[in-house]
């Protein structure tokens, strides 16, 4: 347990995610090829996967349910790297004494997670320096890796066609392919959480008016109670029957 403790904190996983947890209902990607990535059978015959889909559709985090269940399951040593994170490590290892050292540790790893290749444009000399340890770490380690872009765009990885085709091609030759979609989790939950949100703010607005009515508060009592009682009426004098009535016209004028 504490060797699995161990591995999970060295892996630096954004979030951990499981296999128990997975919601393969709101998710697109295949159940059983998940599962079956989640053995690590695959770094046993030289395999990588990639998990291709737009933003938010859960790349990362089935990524993490593969690492996470190989590091439970099998005691597999892990790291998860952002792209850009790890191109900016690469770029800051080149002052003298320090270069090699990120190649070194990860080849000792079972599995590297390389997540949000593509997502964020970093500098051909960056380019340059990820494509050298990738291609260094190639047949020794097994991948996982997260993108977002289609065939067609994956030319501007690494800011040169050349070496990006060169590195894609060695990564997908032995590669499971696992799609996601382009129906983002994150957006739908959201949207479903406003609507949520809004009809249970119109409920309880329903629900206050209904006690309202049923259970008047002191004031409203008091205001009912004011517009029921009887006003003063102004009554004239009773004039007898056969009595006419004076003719104030006619006062008026002889005055």
């Amino acid at each position: 347990m504490r060797s699995v403790r161990h591995q999970m904190n060295a892996a630096k996983f954004p979030m951990h995610r499981d296999l128990a947890g997975f919601d393969f209902d709101s998710y697109k990607a295949d159940q059983h090829l998940v599962k079956q990535l989640g053995t690590l059978e695959f770094t046993d015959t030289a395999q990588n996967a990639m998990l291709v889909g737009g933003p938010g559709t859960g790349k990362t985090h089935t990524a993490t349910v593969i690492a996470v269940s190989g590091i439970a399951s099998r005691g597999r040593g892990a790291r998860l790297y952002r792209t850009v994170d790890l191109v900016n490590v690469l770029e800051r290892e080149k002052s003298p004494g320090k270069a090699g050292r990120i190649a070194s540790s990860l080849i000792r790893m079972d599995l590297i997670v390389l997540d949000e290749l593509g997502y964020l444009p970093f500098s051909q000399a960056g380019g340059a320096l990820l494509f050298h340890l990738l291609s260094k770490l190639y047949g020794h380690i097994r991948m996982v890796i997260t993108i977002k872009l289609s065939f067609s765009e994956r030319s501007s990885v690494f800011g040169d066609h050349k070496m990006t085709t060169a590195l894609l091609d060695r990564l997908t030759q032995n590669c499971h392919i696992v799609e996601t979609g382009n129906e983002s989790y994150r957006f739908q939950h959201s949207t479903l959480a406003a609507k949520s949100r809004i009809e249970a703010r119109e409920q309880t607005r329903r629900r206050t008016k209904r006690c309202q009515r049923q259970h008047p508060s002191r004031s409203e009592l008091r205001a009912r109670a004011n517009s029921l009682r009887l006003r003063p009426v102004c009554i004239s004098p009773r004039i007898p029957q056969g009595t006419k009535k004076p003719n104030r016209r006619a006062s008026k004028t002889g005055q």
